[in-house]
């Protein structure tokens, strides 16, 4: 296929996106409930009338009781977007939904996108402010320079709302924290900083501003324009360009690289030569940022300056200086905090909360996202990458906390909390997990996972040594760990902690022999054990538990779950300690729902079912949520006579017997379990109180079932599944389990063995 046939394709994908299945990339829902007549007059007359008169008594209360709180307007006039120029209003309409999805997909800020066909910039302005009853913030985008500068300004002054500019912000404080990482690798300070700027439009005046609140002093800024060194003897200077003239003999780039430190480009392609960076001073820090073309291609800056740290505008090359890093964020702590306005102190948190994030290991997600790049702190990697998660608690908490700390803040927010409740928004499973992972730190367990190869493993490894609360141990060839290690930009010391190689571990003989002695009456041979402890990983793991060498084991991440289950059984399952069945914790938008027994008994009879339940009650405590478990089946309250109706009736009798202080009830199917009003009306006076949260199913392939759709149809996030009965010995997990799913285990493997079964 040709270049031109390639560029025709991925044209026409693009006009697809935007089109189908309907046009546009955004919608309007409701977030109340409108379905009866009592929401209809709460929703609007005459309920809503009593909202009204609040917000007007107390105009604060509109954050309280509208969408004012979590919506910000983004705002453009077309006439200076990226890459396209002057297009108007209207054409701009795609980027300014585009930069609304981005709100929402990051930071969950809801947003309006406003096209307004008014080039004066007086006027936009007027416009914009017109409009502060309805937003809690606002996003200019796109505005032309030297425009767009008294359009914020005017807008700053009379609105007691944050108006952000985000060409200039935006890029400034991603730019800066760019700038501060590339400082610590290069040995320099902002404060002797020598700066060359070519290009003195919006983005370039708010990058040079927002250096000189890092400490960049101006006298050691030069600027440029498309006529060359913005100096005193100019007198085709604005106001804004004004501010950095120089008295400078200086007049050309050229001139003005003598020495320099570091170079800032917003301007155009292939403005900056290799001849340019070679008069720079040792260890230059070139930002090219014009996009899609840079000044100078970084290949062509590093053979000029073999030490350059270089950063671009482009996601195809290293350090890309991408406004996403920043404004979904500083939104969201400004609109949190109630802040009156984004001020300096506020940006330079954003500044410092991305620049520190780089410099600590990267997230296992990112790991995941960014398969094969370079993902630890050092010249390739100045700035975090858009997808880590990590950035929304992170950099919102740091601008709330400026926002408070400089006054600007309207609402009472404990930050500690508030860091809480984000990391729960990103991660689905902190809120339910707090309880595990508080008690997996008061233990310190040793834990082996059986494929250590795996790099999800590898992941998961390095987060339990950060957190220091338990000891990984890794079954696998250490040169190949040591590959996926490097690949993957995984920093993970082997040196620190035990591998476990399979092909020459000095413990091999007393493995396979004890493991004879335990499987010689079950037809294993020495032969056959010695192969199998070569090959088996899930046995090795399992025999170092057994022999007191590890607490727990991991397994699971591929092969079936009941091949895993055998060697876990034959080897672990003594005394107390037997399979009880496999429960998995589905995180669904209205709370958590708990499903068992998915894996382990494939047809359970009455005593096993009883069991089930039992475990899963127990477990669902140590989530902190009480037990309201249904057993279900096809039979509603004895209406059929069908084998699962007459297990579940059995099981419910043993249930009777045992004097349970939790609620249970059954038999029934699913949808008369989740729906109180119905089961009241088919069944008055029943055991369960409101819905039910944990479900029992008569056998394995309904319980999987279930859980398969809810994770793949309902979007339920999955934590588990948990080996209930092995006294916390052993866990398997199914091929598809996350990085983060495995910390979940992993803290469920980590906590102490008498807290649950």
């Amino acid at each position: 296929m040709s270049d031109e046939e390639i560029s025709r394709d991925r044209r026409q994908e693009a006009l697809d996106y935007h089109e189908f299945p309907k046009p546009g990339k955004l919608e309007i829902r409701a977030t109340k409930p409108m379905d009866t007549g009592r929401d209809l007059s709460n929703a609007y007359s005459p309920g809503v009338a009593e909202a009204c008169l609040d917000i007007q008594k107390n105009p604060l209360d509109a954050m309280r009781y509208t969408a004012k709180s979590n919506l910000v307007a983004v705002m453009s006039n077309g006439t200076a977007v990226l890459g396209l120029g002057n297009i108007g209003a209207q054409a701009s309409k795609p980027v300014m939904e585009g930069k609304a999805v981005l709100f929402k997909k990051f930071a969950g800020v809801d947003c309006f996108d406003i096209e307004v066909d008014e080039t004066d910039p007086e006027k936009l302005a007027e416009i914009v402010c017109k409009l502060e009853p309805t937003f809690g913030a606002v996003n200019l985008e796109d505005i032309k320079a030297p425009d767009c500068f008294l359009v914020e300004r005017i807008c700053r002054e009379r609105m007691n709302i944050p108006v952000f500019h985000d060409d200039q912000h935006g890029t400034a404080i991603v730019a800066a924290a760019a700038a501060t990482n590339a400082l610590r690798i290069a040995d320099k300070r902002f404060e002797d900083l020598r700066v060359v700027a070519l290009g003195a439009g919006a983005a370039g005046i708010a990058c040079l501003k927002m250096l000189m609140v890092m400490g960049v002093q101006k006298q050691n800024i030069t600027m440029l324009d498309s006529k060359g060194v913005v100096h005193a003897g100019r007198d085709d200077l604005n106001p804004e360009k004004q501010e950095f003239a120089r008295d400078t003999e200086m007049r050309s780039t050229l001139d003005a690289m003598e020495g320099a430190d570091l170079f800032l480009g917003v301007s155009g392609p292939g403005l900056l030569t290799a001849e340019m960076v070679a008069k720079m001073a040792e260890r230059p820090i070139i930002f090219a940022l014009a996009n899609p073309t840079p000044e100078i291609m970084p290949e062509e800056a590093r053979r000029a300056a073999p030490d350059a740290l270089i950063a671009t505008g482009r996601s195809d090359y290293p350090n890309q200086v991408n406004n996403v890093l920043c404004f979904p964020f500083i939104f969201r702590g400004a609109l949190d905090a109630g802040a009156t306005s984004i001020n300096d102190e506020m940006k330079v948190a954003c500044v410092e909360a991305i620049a520190a994030l780089a410099r600590e290991t990267t997230s296992a997600e990112v790991g995941q996202a960014y398969r094969g790049e370079t993902l630890s702190f050092g010249p390739d990697y100045l700035i975090p990458k858009p997808f880590d998660p990590r950035l929304l608690p992170t950099i919102a908490t740091a601008v709330a906390r400026a926002a408070i700390d400089s006054g600007v803040a309207t609402r009472e927010l404990d930050l500690e909390e508030y860091d809480r409740r984000l990391r729960g928004r990103v991660y689905r499973s902190y809120n339910i997990m707090r309880s595990v992972f508080e008690a997996d730190r008061i233990t310190q367990r040793r834990i082996v996972f059986a494929e250590g190869e795996d790099e999800r493993i590898l992941h998961a490894a390095r987060q339990l040594i950060e957190e220091g609360h338990d000891t990984p141990i890794l079954i696998g060839r250490p040169e190949v760990i040591s590959q996926r290690l490097e690949r993957d930009g995984i920093k993970l010391d082997l040196d620190a902690i035990e591998v476990i190689n399979p092909e020459s571990d000095a413990r091999y003989r007393d493995y396979w022999t004890d493991y004879h002695q335990l499987m010689r009456r079950r037809g294993v041979t020495p032969d056959l054990a010695r192969a199998i402890l070569r090959t088996n990983t899930t046995v090795i793991a399992a025999m170092m538990v057994h022999r007191g060498e590890a607490d727990s084991m991991i397994c699971g991440t591929f092969g079936e779950y009941r091949w895993h289950l055998r060697y876990v059984t034959e080897i672990l399952a003594r005394g107390a300690a037997r399979p009880v069945g496999a429960l998995s914790l589905i995180i669904m938008e209205k709370g958590p729902l708990f499903l068992a027994d998915t894996q382990v008994h494939l047809n359970p009879d009455p005593a096993q079912i009883a069991e089930t339940v039992v475990g899963a009650a127990r477990h669902m405590r140590r989530f902190g949520v009480e037990p309201r478990i249904a057993l279900c089946s096809a039979s509603q309250f004895g209406n059929l006579d069908s084998p699962t109706s007459r297990s579940m009736r059995a099981a419910m009798e043993i249930l009777d017997s045992m004097k349970l202080d939790f609620e249970y009830e059954g038999e029934m199917p699913a949808d008369v379990a989740l729906d109180p009003e119905l089961r009241e009306r088919l069944y008055p006076d029943g055991r369960l109180t409101g819905k039910a949260n944990g479900l029992v199913y008569a056998n394995a392939e309904i319980a999987n079932a279930a859980r398969n759709m809810l994770r793949s149809v309902a979007g339920g996030l999955e934590v588990g599944p948990i080996l209930m009965g092995m006294e916390n010995r052993a866990h398997i997990v199914t091929p598809g389990i996350t990085v983060r799913g495995l910390i979940n285990i992993a803290a469920l493997a980590g906590a102490n063995v008498s807290s649950y079964s």
